[in-house]
């Protein structure tokens, strides 16, 4: 994401609203969002009791059965869950927190996932008080060159790994000519890292669903996010695309033949949808703000020859909130998904469309995610036999983040939600909803919904 956008709140004013009250409500969201940016900061400071907290997860190379350290031990790789895990598990998640992977003031921080491990731990959704209802899975492989390389540039890839030695002698480097997308010296390992938690993942699901109806859902809490790279490089923070990868491997190794990405980052999933273009077999529908970065995902963009018609973008005007997304789910992913009849439900799950994150100005609370949460997870055990992986993109507050990611885990569990323990109604303002029936009236009369 180019620098110029990193902070920028882009200014929309609710039409109904007179000047003053206008100023006071958005005056009240600031103040709210700079505490906690104030919060976020406290934790970076927490930098070794996460690497406590994330020690004894390990990851192995498959091609070289050597492990990658990352907070990860070095202990010799074991097999998936058995099945009796599986079965007894209603949520599964791996972590890869890429620990090395960070720059100093970066959004995209090594704070991101261990902020939700630790928003797991202090609700009491991990294993320790669990038991068998939520299961990590803590050892897996590492995505191998070649599942990188059904997606990206094999001459990408290699240049990645041998820019390593000049990341570890500089420290970090930037890796794209137009925004900062940077790496260090462990980036390609780490990288390797996420995109195999998602790849596991979504072994584990398949296995489980080869033995009861309603399989556990998955969450890979991994990165660096992937939605933004594009085949021929990184780009938008994003190294590998970590869904699309995943894509290509539910075909490919389990004959899922047709995959559903869902991709509810509040920026366009440029990357995937440029994967998947010609792709008639992999739907691609991705909901985000219109005009935000990277400037994609307009109407008109459907795919192109065989894949005509299986990419769907709604880009949605900036107040968007709880209201639009309900509407969206029923009017277009849900009657999207039904038409398509998926073998497998991906989702590019990303947190800045909250109202608190500072990269973005939609409406979505902790409540909003715990509904795209539930209902997705509903639709794959209507649509798919319940089998269905959410792979982490953005989030920028850690506070709102680890927050709606929490409630996101209790909607897989069937629980509560506990967003009103969160969320603030007051810095809330009017929705433009209007604008928001026209946005979801003009695709689906472009995908004849």
């Amino acid at each position: 994401m180019p620098l110029s956008h990193l902070m920028e709140l882009q200014t929309f004013r609710p039409p109904s609203f007179a000047g003053t009250m206008v100023f006071l409500v958005r005056n009240q969201v600031q103040q709210w969002k700079n505490h906690c940016r104030f919060s976020a900061n406290t934790m970076l400071s927490e930098h070794r009791f996460y690497k406590h907290l994330l020690s004894g997860r390990k990851c192995v190379s498959k091609n070289t059965k050597t492990s990658v350290s990352c907070s990860y031990s070095t202990e010799q790789n074991d097999t998936l869950p058995s099945i009796n895990q599986l079965s007894d598990a209603r949520v599964i998640y791996a972590v890869a927190a890429a620990l090395g992977h960070n720059k100093e003031s970066h959004p995209e921080s090594s704070a991101r996932v261990p902020a939700i491990v630790k928003a797991l731990e202090k609700m009491e959704l991990t294993p320790k008080f669990r038991g068998s209802d939520i299961l990590e899975l803590q050892n897996f492989n590492l995505a191998s060159v070649d599942d990188i390389a059904s997606v990206h540039a094999k001459a990408y890839v290699s240049g990645l790994e041998k820019a390593m030695d000049q990341a570890s002698e500089k420290g970090l480097i930037l890796i794209e000519s137009s925004g900062p997308t940077y790496a260090t010296s462990t980036t390609f390992h780490e990288s390797l890292v996420a995109a195999g938690a998602g790849l596991a993942l979504v072994d584990s699901v398949v296995a489980a669903s080869k033995n009861q109806l309603d399989p556990p859902t998955a969450f890979a809490l991994i990165r660096p996010p992937g939605h933004h790279a594009i085949p021929k490089g990184p780009m938008g923070f994003c190294v590998f695309g970590n869904v699309a990868i995943a894509a290509h491997h539910a075909q490919r190794v389990h004959g899922l033949k047709r995959v559903f990405i869902i991709d509810f980052d509040v920026h366009h999933g440029n990357g995937t949808n440029d994967a998947f273009l010609d792709d008639p077999d992999i739907f691609f529908l991705s909901t985000h703000q219109d005009g935000s970065y990277p400037g994609t995902g307009k109407f008109d963009e459907i795919g192109i020859g065989a894949g005509e018609g299986a990419t769907l973008n709604l880009p949605l005007p900036g107040g968007s909130g709880d209201t639009a997304m309900r509407a969206v789910f029923d009017e277009v992913i849900m009657p999207c998904a039904q038409r398509f009849k998926p073998d497998i439900i991906l989702v590019s799950a990303g947190y800045d469309g909250h109202v608190l994150d500072p990269l973005a100005s939609l409406q979505f609370t902790t409540g909003t995610y715990y509904m795209l949460a539930s209902n997705i997870k509903q639709l794959a055990k209507d649509l798919c036999g319940g089998r269905c992986v959410f792979f982490l993109e953005g989030g920028y507050n850690l506070d709102s983040l680890s927050y709606s990611v929490a409630d996101s885990f209790r909607a897989f569990l069937g629980e509560p939600s506990l967003a009103a323990e969160f969320d603030d109604p007051a810095i809330l303002y009017e929705e433009p909803s209007t604008r928001v029936k026209q946005a979801i009236q003009r695709v689906k009369h472009i995908h004849s919904l």
